[in-house]
């Protein structure tokens, strides 16, 4: 970019308005304004609009989502959400990302002044993605609504459609199973195709980049949208048909296999591609663990990972599949995996969920021999 990326700061804390300033200054933002609250911010936003915008969640007058949702419908534009680490925070955050915003910075209760001014605090990679952001594709989709956990299924909602022959039982003895890699923009891109999926489609597990506290929130409300059971991934568990398995954040998630049954196990370890969990460690885990019984989709995110594992998952013989470049908030991670040729369709992200069912009524053999 020939001029810098400008920044609207939008908190009640002048302390973080003030340290924030700073620290975006030193890493070669512009920072064009700062409001105390949302109904300021409007008022700034008549006369200059922003590149990004810093926008904390718990705000007077008016909150930080209510904000986003007027924002996102009538001007978007690429949003990072700060929010307090807690359950609380966590689950209102995921509210905000499923309304638009592109990511979310994570601040303590506690010491506030010294992470504002840390310059490893995580603002700067989060507006640097955010300044990448496709604002069409944050808009395209409408939020969900938030349900009761569990409304797809029996005695709720109705379940969602699913694709012609794909709720009579596998005709393979060997279960199918789906292995996700998602980042930037990852949250409304995932309620896109949760929920279109049947209570009986092949068992998941979900690697989405994102702190810990955030996942188990983020299966909460996915279990809320889904025909499917979503739940926060715990050691030991069972890979099952109608179960989607969300990678626990600040640990890694593998596959393995035990007989003709697949587990998970979830651990400790380093970074890997800078995130823990990593979609690498998931994708060859199921290359290893599941081979052409797998399907393997990496979507919209920042960055390569996933794109090495997924390609050792296509030469073990699964069907892969990236979400396109117009659907994806940012079209990083799919492409990077194109490149790899890594990828054996490249799918707008409403009919994504389509595609996994279509993989998964296809035969081991047929996936090994394409």
């Amino acid at each position: 970019m020939n001029r810098r990326t400008r920044v609207m700061i939008v908190d009640d804390s002048a302390v973080v308005r003030r340290f924030l300033s700073d620290l975006l200054t030193r890493a070669g933002f512009e920072v064009m304004a700062t409001a105390p609250d949302p109904l300021f911010a409007m008022e700034l936003l008549k006369k200059d609009r922003p590149d990004v915008m810093v926008l904390d969640v718990e705000m007077p007058r008016m909150d930080g989502i209510s904000f986003l949702k007027q924002l996102m419908a009538s001007a978007p534009l690429p949003v990072v959400m700060c929010s307090t680490l807690t359950e609380q925070g966590a689950a209102t955050t995921m509210a905000a990302l499923a309304a638009g915003a592109v990511g979310i910075v994570t601040k303590p209760k506690a010491g506030l002044k010294s992470f504002v001014q840390d310059d490893g605090n995580g603002i700067v990679a989060a507006l640097k993605a955010a300044a990448r952001a496709n604002v069409g594709a944050l808009s395209r989709f409408p939020a969900s609504s938030p349900a009761t956990p569990g409304a797809g299924r029996a005695g709720g909602a109705p379940a969602a459609p699913a694709a012609p022959g794909l709720l009579a039982p596998m005709i393979s003895t060997t279960e199918r199973v789906v292995a996700v890699g998602v980042s930037t923009g990852g949250v409304q891109a995932i309620e896109q195709v949760l929920p279109r999926l049947p209570r009986n489609a092949p068992g998941m597990v979900i690697v989405q980049h994102m702190p810990e506290k955030f996942t188990a929130s983020l299966a909460t409300r996915l279990d809320g949208l889904c025909a499917m059971q979503v739940r926060e991934a715990r050691h030991g568990d069972r890979v099952l048909p109608g179960v989607a398995l969300i990678a626990p954040g600040g640990r890694h998630t593998r596959m393995v296999r035990s007989g003709a049954q697949y587990h998970v196990e979830v651990f400790d370890g380093p970074v890997v591609n800078h995130h823990r969990p990593s979609v690498d460690v998931l994708f060859r885990s199921v290359a290893t663990a599941a081979g052409a019984n797998a399907i393997g989709l990496i979507m919209t995110g920042m960055g390569d990972d996933g794109a090495r594992g997924l390609r050792e998952m296509r030469s073990a013989g699964a069907w892969t599949l990236a979400q396109d470049e117009a659907s994806c908030v940012v079209f990083g991670m799919p492409k990077e995996a194109i490149k790899l040729g890594a990828v054996d369709e490249v799918v707008p992200l409403s009919h994504i969920a389509e595609r996994i069912l279509a993989a998964a009524s296809r035969s081991a053999h047929a996936a090994t021999s394409r």
